[in-house]
């Protein structure tokens, strides 16, 4: 038997888009055969985050 490693959200959210940016996620997604969850992840992975900001959300 095959296993695979599931990976399981830690959190979910819901994002407000205008329909310019509905538009504009949902053709990059087409053009690039990407789902939009991934495009997402992506861009939040690239903010940049300084030493000092990490604290102030706990």
């Amino acid at each position: 038997m095959i296993m695979t490693n599931k990976k399981w959200a830690v959190k979910r959210i819901t994002v407000n888009l205008a329909t310019q940016e509905a538009e504009k996620l949902d053709k990059y997604c087409q053009q690039t055969g990407r789902p939009a969850t991934d495009v997402i992840r992506e861009l939040i992975r690239s903010l940049p985050i300084s030493d000092d900001s990490k604290d102030v959300n706990r």
